[in-house]
């Protein structure tokens, strides 16, 4: 019996995808390299800096570290101005439930998600309260499938990783929750990934699957 639940972010509790979308392709198109959504796709689930690794292979010129970390910072300056949009409206009202469900039956949730913004969204869409801990970006160093973020969320709620499951929309996520000891649960795209433990098409399975 799981005793704790940790949850990706973007993909899984709510989407900003389109935000981060526009953000990097705003970026993208000033600097006059080739971005569309099939490159977008390679993106999820690894940090900013990676990202903009991925990002900057078409590019026709390189780029120092400090113009990197330029960039970086312009890409999210620009997504945190669209966060600003958020509302709880965003998430959807079945996932609200799960989680509540879930904690009316004694589980720990916590957050484990490599974006530095986790906080800001949770706060803007009224989720923070529904968790006891966030491991995110401000307090890992290296980024899934390396599974440091899901191993300090569980350390963060008091639990060994055989005791949690986490969920991830992500193939690096699940990469990162096996790595990590966990039970991996794959929703959206992960639901087919061959790591994948326990495949599910909605949040509101969990409490039936677990």
């Amino acid at each position: 019996m799981k005793q704790g639940i940790i949850f990706d972010l973007d993909g899984v509790l709510l989407s900003t995808d389109e935000m981060h979308y526009a953000a990097w392709k705003s970026v993208a198109d000033e600097l006059g390299v080739p971005f569309d959504r099939t490159v977008n796709n390679r993106l999820r689930g690894v940090s900013r800096m990676e990202s903009l690794e991925i990002i900057l292979e078409k590019s026709t010129r390189p780029f120092s570290a400090a113009e990197k970390e330029a960039l970086a910072t312009r890409k999210n300056d620009r997504y945190r101005a669209l966060l600003q949009s958020l509302t709880p409206d965003a998430v959807e009202p079945a996932v609200r439930e799960t989680l509540c469900a879930l904690k009316a039956r004694g589980f720990r949730l916590a957050v484990g998600s490599s974006s530095k913004n986790t906080k800001l969204i949770l706060r803007l869409t009224g989720l923070a309260p529904l968790f006891d801990a966030v491991s995110d970006g401000t307090n890992i160093t290296r980024s899934k499938p390396d599974p440091e973020v899901f191993l300090k969320a569980a350390a963060f709620i008091g639990l060994a990783p055989a005791d949690c499951a986490v969920v991830e929309d992500a193939t690096a996520g699940i990469d990162a929750a096996v790595a990590g000891g966990f039970t991996a649960i794959g929703i959206g795209d992960a639901a087919t990934y061959e790591k994948t433990e326990i495949a599910i098409h909605s949040l509101s399975e969990i409490p039936e699957k677990i």
